[in-house]
């Protein structure tokens, strides 16, 4: 059983001594109530504000922050999810997601392939390489951004590779619930995937943030639920089915007409030869 405990939180733009104190004190809890990962939102240390990250962050700071990061996981011996910005060889800004374990050893790293909005546009540049997946305590593991979810292709590229469990670091402002409750829902649902989903709350540069952070279940219901505000969701992931049992007779749909998850083998039923014809 691998328990995963969620930040949702407010980070002072710029303020690297004061994020990583709250991201800390937010391990701290976590590891105390037994979780083995902690997930925290997109940029979170230096928080959410991509212009002035492109033109105040001195990029050499941030070996220290990560430094630093894999520091807390180690000192509360929980595994970590941090989001920073990344200069590649070629000198592009990218937003990356990191996950360390509980000894601050970096596990996995991916760069955001969909950019939103002009200001991560005008400051940043989009990756391309797809999301791949690290074996976690057991569970098939991949980490996507905050705008990648809202596309079926990274979610589905993820469980393709055999992914169980997708990360999602997010920075998703008001106006958008639909994200959290309709798309993140449908992206676990479709994978039969879990899907956790943690965002800032609070306004930041300017931007007011939506909160309403979710772990979503294969099945596509809600395991946990922010409100708008400061919090520390926890949910235990389920066990995989096993696709190698038989269904019980009478099993071959819900109550109402709905297929049980274990019945609708979405990624089995995929026709990719078809959809390459069509041009998709």
């Amino acid at each position: 059983m691998v328990l995963l405990a969620l930040m949702q939180a407010n980070a002072a733009v710029l303020d690297v001594e004061a994020n990583c104190a709250a991201l800390e004190e937010a391990a701290r809890k976590a590891a105390a109530a037994g979780a083995h990962v902690l997930l925290t939102p997109e940029l979170f240390p230096v928080g959410y504000a991509p212009r002035r990250i492109r033109a105040e962050l001195d990029p050499a700071a941030l070996p220290a922050i990560r430094r630093a990061l894999a520091g807390i996981a180690a000192r509360h011996g929980i595994a970590l999810v941090y989001s920073l910005p990344a200069l590649t060889e070629d000198g592009d800004w990218q937003i990356t997601a990191t996950l360390v374990d509980a000894r601050g050893t970096e596990l996995l790293s991916y760069a955001k392939v969909q950019l939103f909005g002009a200001e991560e546009r005008q400051a940043f540049s989009p990756a391309d390489a797809a999301p791949t997946v690290v074996d976690f305590g057991g569970v098939p593991t991949s980490l996507v951004i905050c705008y990648d979810v809202e596309f079926p292709e990274t979610v589905r590229a993820a469980a393709v590779r055999g992914a169980r469990l997708v990360l999602v670091p997010t920075a998703l402002s008001e106006g958008f619930e639909a994200v959290p409750q309709l798309l993140v829902r449908a992206r676990a649902l479709e994978n039969q995937v879990t899907v956790a989903y943690a965002n800032h709350s609070g306004t930041e540069d300017g931007c007011d943030f939506l909160g309403g952070s979710v772990i979503a279940a294969p099945d596509g219901s809600l395991l946990a639920a922010a409100g708008a505000g400061p919090e520390l969701l926890f949910a235990e992931l389920p066990e995989p089915a096993d696709e190698g049992a038989e269904a019980d007779e009478g099993t071959e749909a819900a109550e109402g007409g709905e297929a049980a998850e274990a019945d609708v083998a979405y990624l089995a039923d995929r026709r990719p030869e078809i959809y390459r014809s069509w041009n998709v």
